[in-house]
Order: structure tokens, then sequence, then C-alpha cells
């Protein structure tokens, strides 16, 4: 049993037998990582092959760890991952966190418009034309754009920017070379608008402390530089091009200072989320509880079919996600023909969901009126209907009022969710501004503050109509 427990020693503190852990993000990552469309277990694109490539020059296996792509530094700060690799830019902020490895990637930002729409093809002219130009978060195109005062849309996945520009709900977008070439130059109803522009790099990032392994992939990726192989690979997904010989010069992008993200600067675009966060959850909530009392009055009194219908309503939106329903109205309807635009597609996507729950709470509240009330009325000669509106909904609507406003602070939150449609509310432009800034306890501080001084009043105001209904003062 001693040389058992030797051997088991051995093995575990024996470097060549450790795995590396890497961290991508394989959500929409194509060319760079992705899931194979013919085997979806399988996760492919060039970052793979280089890894595996890697793998064999350093004699240590690497595993894929599926990781968000904005929180890939953090993992690697936190030691969940031994080095972080999809496409990450070197940017004088991320240098001040990770140890970047030699160059792996020289990348450029390419513009892509509509085939039919040949207004422009630079930058340059794009901003005086005023376009709305999509791009993801935290990269050189963003900064660029908010360096050429561009509007912009924020997106999560890459393949969506491309979708929407063919839906004409943008007008250009502005990405990555390797990005463009794989979604946009294969659209018939695409085109590369001028040449590629703002050259930069990418590269592996490795926590400070790792220097040694950070050393030795170094001297992997000059090696396979050398033999060809980093050409072969690049041949293979369609991305070489000769910026891919200067791989020793200077970065572009990285040579940008740092801002200065001072109150002054990102305090009114955080009030500019908040403002687009209220709009959503008002217009959202009165279309909820405009649907909700007459699914609730069809489901108490309606004939038979209608309550079906009533009670079908409510347990279909109940039970789906309201991610799923937003994804659906966005994404799903263009293809039948129905194309909404990205706020229109939040509302319904919360007003529907949330009316599901408004017509419970109006049927809970209708029903524990009791019926002596109904036929004291009906002694009086008061018709249903009037009975309805003059007795029994004002009872109903105090009960309703406390519940009806918890729904309202949770929708109020749960609108973080429409960043997935590039909607840039509270959360998200939260996320955006302090991953430029690396600001993320200061500006978190500010935009709880932001959620608190909203939502804070909604409770005010709900005991203070309580209040003058009990006193018979509405």
């Amino acid at each position: 049993m001693r040389w058992l427990l030797a051997l088991a020693i051995l093995l575990f503190s024996f470097p060549a037998f450790a795995t590396l852990k890497w961290g991508a993000d394989a959500e929409g990552g194509a060319p760079y990582v992705f899931r194979d469309p013919n085997a979806p277990d399988k996760t492919i694109g060039f970052e793979v092959d280089l890894a595996d490539a890697i793998a064999k020059e350093i004699g240590e296996p690497i595993e894929f760890v599926q990781y968000e792509y904005g929180s890939l530094l953090v993992g690697v700060e936190r030691g969940d991952l031994d080095f972080a690799m999809n496409g990450l830019e070197v940017t004088p902020d991320r240098v001040n966190r990770v140890r970047f490895s030699k160059p792996y990637y020289v990348y450029k930002l390419q513009l892509v418009a509509r085939a039919d729409d040949h207004r422009f093809d630079s930058l340059d002219r794009c901003a005086e034309l005023k376009c709305r130009v999509a791009t993801l978060g935290d990269t050189a195109a963003e900064r660029l754009l908010d360096a050429r005062a561009i509007e912009k849309r924020i997106y999560d996945g890459q393949s969506e920017p491309y979708r929407d520009l063919a839906l004409s709900r943008v007008d250009a977008v502005l990405l990555d070379v390797p990005i463009a070439v794989y979604w946009a130059r294969p659209d018939p109803k695409l085109r590369f608008a001028g040449e590629p522009i703002a050259r930069g790099t990418y590269a592996i990032a490795f926590r400070r402390d790792r220097e040694a392994l950070a050393v030795r992939v170094d001297g992997a990726l000059e090696r396979l530089a050398t033999r060809g192989d980093l050409r072969k690979i690049y041949e293979k997904w369609g991305i070489w091009n000769e910026d891919q010989s200067a791989l020793g010069a200077p970065n572009d992008v990285a040579q940008e200072s740092a801002r200065a993200w001072t109150p002054g600067r990102y305090l009114p675009l955080l009030l500019r989320g908040a403002l687009t966060t209220v709009q959503i959850s008002i217009v959202s909530m009165a279309l909820a509880i405009l649907l909700g009392l007459p699914i609730a009055m069809a489901r108490l009194w309606g004939p038979r079919p209608v309550q079906w219908l009533a009670i079908a309503y409510v347990e279909f939106f109940r039970g789906i996600p309201v991610l799923l329903l937003i994804f659906f109205l966005y994404y799903g309807l263009p293809t039948v023909g129905l194309k909404l635009n990205a706020m229109t597609a939040a509302i319904f996507g919360f007003g529907l969901n949330y009316a599901a729950y408004e017509a419970e709470i109006y049927r809970a509240g209708i029903s524990s009126i009791p019926v002596g009330q109904w036929e004291a009325a009906a002694s009086l000669g008061m018709g249903r209907s009037l009975t309805f509106r003059r007795i029994v909904l004002p009872q109903t609507i105090r009960t309703v009022l406390p519940p009806m406003t918890n729904d309202f602070v949770a929708l109020f939150k749960d609108t973080s969710l429409v960043s997935v449609i590039a909607v840039v509310e509270l959360t998200k432009q939260y996320q955006i501004l302090a991953k430029s800034s690396l600001k993320y306890l200061e500006m978190g501080l500010v935009t709880a503050a932001l959620y608190l001084m909203i939502s804070i009043p909604l409770g005010v105001l709900s005991r203070h109509l309580e209040a003058r209904i009990s006193k018979g003062a509405l």
C-alpha cells in the first residue's frame, strides 16, 4: 500500500502530468472558439487548433474551460484559469492587470455595411452621416467609435450585430477582421466598407505570478511562427494575411492613453442608462396591467373556451423565461416578416410576461370580495357591470396594490435582461463603463444607489396610495 501512496503523490505532484486550464467563451465565438455544427459536443476554432499546438510544444495537456468573455481576466486573476485566450486585445488597462504573452495574431477592424447601401466606405464618412454602428463591448472597436463620437450599439454575441445590420436595425458593424471574415463575407446582403483600419494584436493572458508558464508559452509561439505552423492554422480558417508578418511591431491600439474616468464622465452615462430602465419598466408595467384585468375577467366569467384561452395564456407566459421571450420577439419574428426594434421587443416581452402574473393577482383580488356584496348590490337594482365598477373593482385595487408594486420592482430589476438585444440600460451601462475604467467598486456603488433611488420611492408611493384608498380619498 505504501508504494501505491508514494506513486499517487508522485503523479499528482509532478508538473508534467498537470492539465492546464484554458479559459474562453464558446458562445457565438466563431472563428475563435465555438461548437462544431456537425458535432455539438465538440469545440472547434482557430484558437482550439492553436491551443493544441501549444500543448504539444510545451508537453502539457490543455483543457478548454467555458468561461464568460467579460470575466476572463477575473478568472485568470482568481486562479480559476491558468490562462485566457479568446481574441483578447492588448490594451493599457489589461496590461496593468495580467501578464500578456507574445502576440499570436495581428488584427485590424473592418467596417461592414449592407450590400445595397453605398453611402459610405470609411468610418469618417460614417461619422459624417451620423450612422449607428454595432460592435462588441470592451473592445478596440468600441473605443474607436467613442473616440470618433459615433453612435454605437453594444452586443454580447458576434453574429447578432450582422443579423441586425441585414435587417436595417443598424447602419454598419465595426468588428475585428476574423469576425467579419467568418460572419459577414459569406453573407450576400453585406459588404466590406473600405479597407481594414486600427491595427492591434491578440495575446494570451496569464496571472502575473505565472511568469514561468508564460515564458514557456512565449517560446512555443515563437517556434510555431518560425516553422510556419501558425500560418497553416490561420490559412485553414481563412484569416491569414500579410499583417501576420509584423507580429513584433508596436500595437497602435495599446498606445492609446487610458481615460480619466471621473464621476463627471461616467455619471451622465449611468443616468442615461437609468432613464432607459425607467422607460422600459413603466411602459411594460402599464401594458401588463392593461392586459391583466381582461384576462382575469375572462378566466372568471368568460365562456368555457374563453376561460381555457385565459388559463393557457397565464400558464404559457408564466412557464417560459422572459429572456427566451425577448429573444424570440427580437430575433425570431423577423424570420416571418415582423420586425420589432429593440425597445419595442423589450416592452412587449416584459408586458406579455408580467400580464400573466397581474391577471392572477387581479383574479385573487376579485375572488376575495365577499359574494354578499354582489347580492347586496343586486338587491339595490345595480347590474353586474355597475357593481363591478363601483363596488368590486375599487376594493380589488386596494387588495392588489401591494403585490402589484412588488411585481413592478421585480420588473424594474429584470430590465437588465434586455442587454442581450443591445439595449443599454443601467446594468449594461455599468458593465461597459466598469470594464473600461476598472472602477468596479466605485461605479457599482453609484449604480446600486441609482437603483435604490428609483425603487424605494415606488414602495413609498404604494404605501401612500394604500393609505388614501383606505380613507376613501381615491
